[in-house]
């Protein structure tokens, strides 16, 4: 379900471009086999924002197959570092970005992103600061991998949060008459009221795709 007309959703789509044959194909595959990945009009939206932002170096929570990876570091050239949790999707992951040669800008770690995150932070100094954060994985840690990924961002970051939306759920109950996904909309919800109201981030929700946060950081 889309969570804007179906015409104007239509007709957006109809204006996209993939970034490259490659790349188009990979989603083609996506789509087919309907593998999540980020809908095209996200798609748009974070491109457009990457080349204004010109990151050197972008986070990713949740590779999935590797698509969008790919698209932002073809984008703008920029390194980033990817998680994935699940084993099979991973291996799918690392294998995509080398056949479509970008292993030498994409890294991809395996592991639960609240472990890695937390590791990551252990370690970290100040040129292993990232640009970039973008949030796609689990709708319901969405707040956890906020708070674990913060002490990797710079003071002027981006952290952007795709699908907090859920389909229209996030927004009213009647998109889930069986309250099937109660637990998941409720801590949505709790989560986008906190990056809401947070001092050190300025933060707006966009209907793009299947909900878009973009909230930009300023630690000092």
């Amino acid at each position: 379900m889309n969570i804007t007309n179906e015409i104007i959703t239509g007709y957006i789509e109809s204006l996209y471009v993939g970034t490259s044959p490659e790349l188009e194909e990979l989603r083609c595959f996506a789509e087919e086999k309907r593998v999540p990945i980020i809908l095209k009009d996200t798609e748009g939206l974070l491109l457009s924002l990457l080349k204004i932002k010109k990151p050197e170096r972008l986070l990713e929570i949740g590779a999935a197959i590797g698509y969008s990876s790919c698209c932002f570091a073809n984008a703008c050239g920029c390194n980033v570092t990817t998680i994935e949790a699940d084993e099979k999707t991973y291996e799918t992951a690392v294998n995509n970005i080398k056949n479509l040669g970008f292993d030498d800008k994409v890294n991809v770690l395996y592991g639960d992103a609240r472990k890695v995150l937390e590791e990551m932070a252990a370690t970290v100094d100040e040129t292993g600061l990232y640009d970039v954060v973008f949030i796609d994985a689990a709708k319901s840690h969405y707040k956890a991998f906020w708070d674990l990924a913060l002490p990797l961002c710079k003071n002027d970051a981006l952290i952007i949060c795709d699908n907090v939306l859920m389909k229209g759920m996030t927004a009213s109950d009647e998109y889930d008459p069986n309250r099937k996904y109660k637990t998941s909309i409720r801590r949505m919800r709790e989560f986008i009221n906190y990056i809401s109201n947070l001092g050190y981030a300025d933060t707006c929700v966009l209907p793009v795709g299947d909900g878009v946060s973009i909230s930009v950081i300023d630690k000092a």
